[in-house]
């Protein structure tokens, strides 16, 4: 680690990282000069310092501080793997990883960037690898996955200590099958996306099934090919 890692972290402890009860992204207060926000999720804001550009401090929300502590425990257990991050340590609600360079699946569809089935493959092989090493593929979904040199990278293990099936990545890896060759390539509105996303999350409560979901969609979304 570099001779300013315990400099990096008291700067990291001066921000304060608040989560809501909505499943929405989290919010960031205090400054954080010297540092760039490189993303937000409903229980932590990730950061990167260009002193020290391989590492990216993830900073829980401090009410989720057991999570940063857990999900040090997965990528023990992950141990050395191409599918994810590289784990440093915990510095109370701060994780320390390697940081990983590319594009989230959620920002592909909304730029019109290509994902390859190559991503869609490595994910499913990732989930293989999970479970040989004792653990539960949960969680995985756009914003969690990255493309990176045509592959995939998966960059949230924290739930990965939980039990059952949240379907999730069944439920995209259907979407991908059935529904992306009509839209890939197009660019889709960040209001199109934030609707389907609030949505998925009020049906998942509902006795329905999937394919009723997807066929609401069709409805929604203009899939014809223009």
């Amino acid at each position: 680690m570099s001779h300013q890692w315990k400099q990096l972290i008291s700067s990291l402890e001066q921000i304060t990282v608040t989560s809501t009860d909505d499943n929405e992204p989290v919010t960031i207060r205090g400054e954080y000069e010297g540092f760039t926000c490189v993303g937000i999720g409903t229980d932590a804001a990730v950061f990167r310092s260009p002193d020290d550009p391989e590492y990216a401090f993830k900073v829980y929300a401090s009410t989720k501080a057991d999570k940063a502590e857990a999900e040090a425990r997965v990528y023990e257990a992950l141990g050395e793997s191409h599918y994810f991050p590289r784990c440093y340590g915990t510095y109370g609600n701060i994780l320390v990883l390697s940081f990983e360079s590319g594009i989230t699946l959620f920002d592909c569809i909304l730029q019109g960037v290509h994902i390859p089935k190559d991503v869609v493959d490595g994910v499913e092989e990732a989930r293989g690898y999970v479970r040989s090493v004792g653990l539960n593929p949960r969680d995985i979904h756009l914003k969690n996955i990255l493309l990176q040199e045509g592959r995939a990278k998966i960059v949230d293990v924290s739930e990965y200590i939980l039990d059952g099936n949240d379907y999730r990545w069944e439920h995209l890896k259907k979407g991908y099958d059935e529904f992306y060759p009509l839209i890939d390539g197009r660019a889709i509105p960040f209001w199109v996306v934030e609707t389907v996303r609030k949505w998925y999350h009020q049906w998942v409560n509902r006795p329905s099934t999937i394919e009723d979901f997807m066929a609401m969609l069709s409805k929604f979304i203009p899939f014809n090919k223009q």
